[in-house]
């Protein structure tokens, strides 16, 4: 039907069972991968400059951790829901596995308009998120990163708040973070040589360095 919206976690799983006919899947092991390992909701107050407290619901998902910790984004947006966030985890394990990586899939998100917040209220949005997923993260567990309407800045914040909690640094809570907090290794930086890497039609090293220097990525 016009306007319906498509059901992000109805097709991932429907893509598994179009996969699975190639690949002649158990069917026990096909209903395991069409679900998620863990779920977290949660819904947390935070204090808006107005004085005002608002609340927020958030999400964390992991799909499946057999090859190692789970790994995945955290969106800020306000249309991120549960099926949303289902599905993108699930798609994340596929991405892992394909290029060979030791990670599961992870993902996670908050119902929030980061248009509509100020730095501060974004701030302490994400602190307080981190403080209410924090059972499920860690380098041996589960590592977010950046995605729609994060950046580094928030992952410090993330990693900040996590390091605060287990009392001693832990750098390696997030990936994507300022580089001076990232031992030399920007995650933006290694993004913008897999473009090169995967667009090599777009020109020479000569053009590839250009695209980077726009896109602030080089």
């Amino acid at each position: 039907m016009k306007g319906e919206r498509i059901n992000p976690f109805e097709m991932a799983k429907r893509q598994i069972d179009t996969a699975a006919e190639y690949l002649d899947l158990d069917p026990g092991l096909l209903d395991k991968l069409k679900n998620t390992k863990r779920e977290l909701i949660v819904h947390f107050p935070v204090k808006m400059d107005d004085g005002t407290v608002k609340m927020f619901t958030g999400y964390r998902v992991q799909h499946d951790v057999a090859r190692g910790p789970a790994k995945g984004g955290i969106r800020y947006h306000p249309d991120v829901d549960l099926d949303e966030v289902r599905a993108l985890a699930m798609w994340m394990t596929w991405k892992s596995a394909v290029v060979n990586i030791p990670f599961g899939g992870a993902k996670g998100g908050v119902q929030c308009n980061p248009k509509e917040m100020s730095l501060h209220e974004i701030e302490h949005l994400t602190r307080r998120f981190t403080w209410e997923i924090s059972i499920m993260l860690g380098p041996e567990q589960d590592i977010p990163a950046p995605d729609v309407y994060t950046n580094p800045q928030v992952m410090a914040w993330i990693m900040d708040t996590y390091s605060i909690l287990k009392g001693y640094s832990i750098p390696g809570v997030v990936t994507g973070k300022p580089i001076e907090l990232d031992r030399g290794h920007s995650g933006l930086r290694q993004c913008g040589r897999r473009c090169c890497r995967t667009f090599p039609s777009i020109g020479g090293k000569s053009d590839c360095h250009e695209l980077l220097c726009k896109w602030d990525l080089q």
